[in-house]
């Protein structure tokens, strides 16, 4: 009995009122200091050391769901291309997947046929339903009237026999980072954030 109840409480979820009953705070005042808000700032240093610690050695991990509920953020993009398995598609992608990633951003992706406009649209619903807050498309057709922020990449024709050189390697990474900075300030314009 004693050794479920362990395992029970070694693998319960920590929570932000688990961190704030830990350090004998309020709950307001840990989420201000873990997500470095201004009212964290009239909090003494040693406090937020303190609440930072406890996080720590609690694995406190936020709860991303009730987090979007809160901010009404998902930071979710999505990508759309015609071919996931071309290699310069991929290259891009990882430029995106990379930067969207340091700026807190979860990449989604998902494929289209080119040739069938129509294949693209049925997907559009479902993103939206999933709170994506914008859109890459490689090689993708897709309406404009789709009320999101957008990034248009189209590649130049290939036949599939050029080899992707170091150099080649490193401009589609950035072709990549730049649809990915464009498309965040498309969105931080529209929510202001």
């Amino acid at each position: 009995m004693k050794r479920s109840k362990k395992w029970a409480s070694e693998n319960a979820t920590v929570t932000l009122r688990t961190v704030a009953e830990h350090v004998g705070l309020a709950p307001c005042s840990v989420s201000a200091i873990l997500n470095s808000s201004l009212a964290a700032e009239a909090i003494p240093p040693h406090t937020r050391e303190r609440v930072l610690r406890a996080a720590k050695q609690l694995n406190y991990r936020p709860n991303l769901a009730a987090r979007s509920l809160r901010t009404r953020r998902s930071y979710l993009v999505a990508l759309v291309a015609s071919d996931l398995g071309n290699a310069r598609t991929a290259r891009i992608v990882a430029g995106v997947e990379g930067f969207l990633r340091g700026k807190g951003y979860l990449l989604v992706t998902t494929t289209c046929d080119r040739t069938a406009p129509g294949d693209c649209q049925n997907g559009a619903p479902q993103l939206l339903q999933r709170g994506i807050e914008g859109l890459i498309s490689i090689d993708a057709t897709l309406r404009k009237s789709i009320e999101l922020p957008l990034v248009f990449i189209d590649l130049p024709a290939s036949d599939g026999t050029e080899p992707i050189t170091q150099l080649k390697r490193q401009q589609l990474l950035a072709m990549g980072k730049a649809a990915a900075q464009s498309l965040l300030g498309q969105i931080e314009q529209k929510t202001g954030h």
